[in-house]
């Protein structure tokens, strides 16, 4: 897909990930409209990059369809809003870790569904998961890691119904990126804590990523994996 003069919504769009998403798809030609809660950050964002800014709660529905609504002609959505705030499953009380759930795997599938029907034209669908939800390991956050990977495992179920209407659906799955939330869970970790962190990712490579699988006409239901130290690889 030719990125420029494209309509991108990302969720999340204000910082972090979704800000290099929003730069590097601007840098291209495309035309990012961003969704996010920072409005300070998300409008002086989208003044820089010519883009638009949409306050956006991901966790309610009608902001979503606000989001799509002002991403007139959408072709391309990246569903990039997620995290994992303390305390974790199963000491967390169950509203809490369900807002993780629904923040990290269920504001995707409302966004996807709402984009799908926007994409008269047709278009791609990027899903930002984490290396949490790839493979079997522990994780102190199991409802994090959980809704990550059914976030993997939708853009695989999806895709053939996706395909049929002319979109592509794929996902990128990195490891530890270097973002103001990482930062920020770092310097409350204690020095053993810290050690055990891998490298950091940049935002910017994964940015990178995230357009090459919106510019890849093949890349239906693939999800590429960014380990710490390693090259990025394919499941």
């Amino acid at each position: 897909m030719e990125i420029r003069g494209k309509v991108a919504a990302v969720t999340g769009g204000a910082a972090g990930i979704g800000r290099a998403v929003a730069e590097a798809l601007a840098a291209e030609g495309a035309a990012p409209v961003l969704g996010d809660l920072d409005a300070d950050e998300g409008r002086r964002l989208a003044r820089d990059v010519g883009g638009r800014f949409v306050r956006t709660d991901v966790l309610v529905d009608d902001d979503l369809r606000e989001l799509i609504a002002a991403a007139d002609g959408l072709e391309i959505l990246v569903n990039n809003a997620g995290g994992a705030p303390a305390p974790y499953y199963p000491e967390a009380p169950i509203e809490h870790w369900s807002r993780t759930l629904e923040l990290n795997l269920r504001s995707a599938m409302v966004a996807t569904q709402l984009a799908l029907e926007a994409m008269t034209a047709g278009g791609a669908i990027v899903n930002v998961s984490s290396i949490a939800g790839y493979g079997l390991a522990a994780h102190d956050a199991p409802e994090y890691a959980a809704a990550k990977a059914g976030l993997m495992r939708l853009t695989g179920a999806l895709s053939p119904l996706a395909k049929s209407r002319n979109v592509r659906v794929s996902c990128v799955c990195p490891d530890w990126v270097d973002t103001p939330a990482v930062r920020r869970s770092l310097a409350s970790m204690s020095a053993d804590e810290r050690a055990s962190v891998p490298e950091l990712v940049s935002a910017e490579e994964i940015a990178g990523l995230v357009l090459e699988l919106i510019r890849d006409e093949s890349s239906a239901g693939r999800v590429v994996v960014r380990p710490a130290g390693g090259a990025a690889f394919t499941l």
